[in-house]
């Protein structure tokens, strides 16, 4: 892929590229090539590729310093890229690498001005590739789409806001806005962003949970009271067997690898259910251990991999369920009986479900055999204390909160919950997505919350629920929502079934995002649009109380402070998202009794604030600051369910039907490993053997002799939606690769366009992107 170094330049180093297919990344410059990834994680193929990152950004100073001591005042590495939580031993190259990648690639010194745009219209831009776009480098003032020319132009900052508070004073009805935030914006200002929202009455409030994790958090508040885990890392060290489910750890959160790589070394068991054998599950180099790197000695990572078919998890846990049952009629200790009487409800009907569910069925939908799903049950059922973990492997799909439910399902059979070494454990994505919804982001908050924030803040929080992503794809498609604003991310390639979320965008009157580089997203626009660019987390936010900090949850809910290192931004021009949400909230709301901006004077002061509105977060300014922040109460944890019965209630959904029909396979979208949710790093995904190709589908090679095709044969894939209307993705490539019959995976955000707007989960919205009915055939000639 070529770089794109000259800012004047399209993706080819040349003019611009031709229109693309929605959402398709750049095209392979060099020959593609697959061979199969013998290696361990991690190790020095790591570090040979930071190495030639360094490289290629001309980072040889920054980037070292950046991982010596990044946002942690007393040195440390904190990454602003994914949520797994950092060492609580102080250890200080807790790094990995896409961390790495992911601060270079906001540190870069290439710029996008208004040189830039007054040389490429919008048009022109939107045949590159979105790596080309992100490549351009760092915004570096706000900018305003001028249709006449088709092209951004500067517009200062106040001029910005005003056209923002224009358009949303100008709605009869608060709802036709929209306030979508990705997981990257810390707590102060998303506790900013919501308050802004419900001041002016609506709690639309979509944000990129709706597309991960609202399964898990629907899940375990039915089932547990809490919208959370409650393990956190010094349960992971004391658990005796670790089953981690739909993860692709070494790509998505590889400093769990060190924790994968400790257990098996204090001989814990750790089971591996995917589809496809990830790297993670099985052997690592731990960059930071260097004995190890200089032996090139690696260490195992898991004791059994069970290759599930897509959508087979909950029929594996309902068969671990069933053996550890069915054991139990000869081994009172198989069951924790006591906890189980003390601790939950629902047990009997659960019991009996598991009773007549055949072991025929069980082995039919999971794709397993039944001696590989008793092998799952023996190391369940000898483990004293038990982790579960998961991913979008488990909740990207329709019956995503049934499959959650039912890993709460297993725990509770051994009271696996409430002390050390046991618990469900989700592993979220980006570094706040948690904090995100913790502060206030969400589009179906309680009474309580909305109660509390009224009182504390001085307006009057609207009561009815607002609109999660898909809906407002949908409303703004119908012409019902008409500003949207995208506090970072890149929405437009994030969401499902691309062209139609493309139309939607531009149906908009106004679209304002806030980013800190180009993205497509930005092309793909209202009549009216803004860009304005933000700090980024490796940047010191100076405001007039001086140096801030921001805050941000982990996925183990531990809350700290990140302060970026670098003194100088990458502009002059940049404000901080606080102050941007400041200026946005003071133009729509003039006569708002909100201080805005004494809060952004000194963020200690949005964080008394907080303190006073958000369960847990009492004495926050204190708290916050001591070495490792501070750990969230989760009351599940002390074994206190916030739920009607007062108990951890046990589940009885019927097993799904996951079988595709005869000549139709099951595909889930996936990320490459040289790529962070939207942003491509390359076309390469070293764990899988690829190299220079994303427009790409793994197929089982069973599957790929009955329908006639070899490797790199150009295929069509055609996804088959509920309504019967269908998507097509044409010319894409078939690599052989071990996963299930009837299974098939392609790299997001290319597919998205695969994913029909209706089709997301009944139960909890969710796009069902892990779990898309498609056909593949030979590519049509001509």
């Amino acid at each position: 892929m070529d770089t794109a170094d000259n800012a004047g330049k399209g993706p080819d180093g040349g003019g611009p590229a031709a229109e693309r297919e929605p959402g398709v990344g750049a095209e392979p410059s060099r020959p593609p090539r697959f061979a199969p990834y013998r290696h361990p994680a991690a190790g020095w193929g790591a570090a040979r590729s930071v190495t030639e990152l360094l490289l290629k950004e001309r980072a040889l100073v920054d980037g070292p310093r950046a991982i010596l001591r990044m946002n942690h005042e007393n040195g440390g590495f904190d990454c602003p890229g994914c949520a797994w939580p950092d060492d609580y031993k102080g250890l200080h190259l807790d790094i990995c690498e896409n961390g790495i990648k992911h601060v270079t690639w906001e540190m870069t010194r290439k710029r996008v001005g208004r040189e830039f745009f007054a040389a490429h219209t919008v048009t022109e831009l939107s045949g590159w590739s979105d790596f080309a776009l992100e490549d351009q480098g760092r915004l570096t003032e706000p900018m305003v789409y001028d249709p006449a020319s088709d092209r951004y132009l500067p517009i200062a900052w106040q001029q910005a806001f005003d056209l923002f508070g224009e358009a949303v004073r100008a709605l009869d009805d608060p709802d036709r806005a929209a306030f979508y935030t990705s997981g990257r914006l810390g707590n102060e200002a998303t506790f900013l962003y919501q308050l802004m929202a419900r001041e002016l009455g609506t709690n639309n409030l979509p944000d990129c949970s709706n597309m991960c994790h609202e399964a898990s958090g629907r899940a375990l508040q039915a089932a547990l009271g809490t919208g959370k885990g409650t393990a956190d890392l010094k349960d992971w060290e004391a658990a005796d067997a670790l089953f981690i489910m739909g993860v692709n750890a070494a790509s998505n959160a590889p400093r769990m690898l060190t924790a994968l790589a400790d257990a098996h070394r204090r001989g814990a068991q750790i089971v591996h259910v995917n589809p496809l054998v990830e790297a993670a599950a099985t052997r690592t180099i731990v960059p930071h251990e260097f004995t190890d790197m200089a032996l090139n000695k690696s260490t195992r990572t898991s004791t059994l991999n069970l290759q599930v078919r897509i959508g087979g998890d909950m029929a594996l846990l309902r068969g671990i369920a069933k053996a550890v049952l069915e054991q139990a009629a000869s081994d009172p200790k198989a069951l924790d009986e006591e906890f189980i009487e003390r601790h939950t409800d629902g047990f009997d009907a659960y019991r009996e479900l598991c009773a007549r569910t055949p072991w025929e069925e069980l082995e039919r939908q999971s794709g397993l055999s039944r001696e590989q799903i008793l092998r799952a049950a023996r190391v369940y059922r000898e483990a004293d204390r038990s982790i579960f973990s998961w991913c979008l492997g488990v909740t990207q799909h329709e019956h995503g909160v049934d499959a959650i439910r039912e890993i709460v399902n297993v725990l509770l059979l051994r009271g696996n919950l409430g002390r050390e070494g046991a618990g469900p454990s989700p592993v979220r994505g980006h570094s706040n997505v948690q904090g995100n919804r913790t502060c206030g982001i969400d589009h179906r908050p309680t009474r309580e919350f909305l109660d509390r924030l009224s009182e504390v803040c001085g307006i009057d929080a609207p009561p009815a629920h607002g609109k999660d992503t898909v809906a407002t794809i949908e409303a703004m498609a119908r012409g019902e929502v008409t500003v949207f604003v995208g506090m970072g991310g890149n929405f437009a390639l994030a969401a499902p079934d691309t062209a139609y979320t493309y139309e939607a965008l531009r149906r908009c009157e106004l679209t304002v995002h806030v980013s800190t580089k180009l993205n497509r997203s930005h092309l793909v626009h209202g009549r009216r649009a803004l860009i304005l660019p933000c700090l980024g987390r490796t940047e010191q936010d100076h405001q007039r109380g001086g140096l801030q900090a921001t805050s941000v949850e982990d996925s183990m809910s531990m809350v700290h402070l990140s302060v970026g290192m670098r003194k100088k931004p990458a502009s002059p021009h940049l404000l901080s998202e606080p102050a941007i949400i400041a200026g946005l909230a003071r133009a729509a709301l003039p006569a708002s009794s909100t201080p805005w901006e004494w809060y952004v004077e000194d963020y200690d002061r949005i964080r008394d604030t907080m303190a006073k509105v958000l369960d847990g977060f009492e004495d926050f300014n204190r708290r916050v600051r001591l070495p490792l922040g501070f750990r969230i109460k989760q009351p599940a944890r002390e074994l206190v369910f916030l739920t009607p019965s007062g108990k951890a209630g046990f589940s009885a959904a019927p097993l799904p039907d996951v079988i595709p029909a005869p000549g139709t396979l099951v595909l889930g979208t996936m990320r490459s490993h040289d790529q962070w949710n939207t942003t491509v790093y390359s076309d390469n995904d070293r764990y899988r053997g690829v190299k220079n190709l994303r427009t790409l589908v793994f197929l089982n090679p069973d599957d790929m002799r009955e329908r006639r095709l070899a490797e790199f044969d150009p295929v069509d894939i055609t996804a088959t939606a509920r309504d019967g209307s269908t998507r097509s993705l044409h010319g894409y490539l078939a690599v052989p690769y071990d996963l299930p019959r009837g299974c098939a995976a392609g790299y997001m955000p290319e597919m998205n366009v695969l994913c029909a707007i209706g089709d997301h989960s009944t139960q909890s919205d969710q796009p069902i992107m892990k779990h898309l009915k498609v056909t593949v055939t030979p590519a049509r000639v001509g």
